[in-house]
């Protein structure tokens, strides 16, 4: 796979939460503001991994760059991973860390490997979530194991590492019942 064919949001239509329309067992997984990292351990009995599907600097979507207010040409760090619980695929997530977080005492992000990014970003005080905006969309074709798979509910938000942005975006696999 390369890093380009997995984009969620090409054009999405993100929307500020309203719980109203999301289905209520959606809910606590869409919008809780704490760590989606772990929540899923604790819903696999520990049995949870990451697996890197691609990690490398490269320009982000139009979308995640007008989110992150980074000019059109700027590279960013782009990881793309699959969080498993039990083994299956639950959670397609997509991360940008703009270069500017990276130089600064976050550069340790560039190696993170198969650590889940979650787990680091809620055990520094110094990091803090902006709003969660959720959508649906369908998964990604590498993804996919039927043609008529349902739309995948989506979530993403900024994060702020002293006060620099990196933006997150997490799809619910259909493998993952809530």
């Amino acid at each position: 796979m390369t890093a380009t064919s997995a984009k969620i949001d090409p054009r999405p239509r993100w929307q500020a939460h309203a719980p109203l329309t999301i289905p209520l067992p959606w809910r606590p997984w869409l919008l809780d503001q704490g760590s989606l990292t772990a929540r899923l351990v604790a819903a696999s009995g520990g049995n949870f991994r990451v697996e890197v599907l691609a990690q490398a600097l490269r320009q982000p979507s139009g979308e995640e760059r007008t989110a992150l207010g980074l000019p059109e040409r700027q590279v960013a760090l782009v990881r793309e991973v699959l969080l498993r619980g039990r083994g299956e695929p639950w959670v397609y997530a997509r991360s940008v860390v703009p270069l500017a977080v990276l130089r600064g005492r976050y550069g340790f992000l560039r190696r993170l490997g198969t650590k889940p990014l979650g787990a680091l970003l809620f055990r520094d005080a110094g990091i803090r979530r902006g709003a969660i905006a959720v959508t649906q969309r369908r998964p990604p074709r590498f993804l996919l194991t039927a043609a008529d798979e349902p739309l995948a509910w989506v979530r993403r938000s900024l994060f702020f590492l002293d006060q620099q942005p990196l933006l997150v975006a997490e799809m619910f696999l259909p493998g993952f019942r809530p």
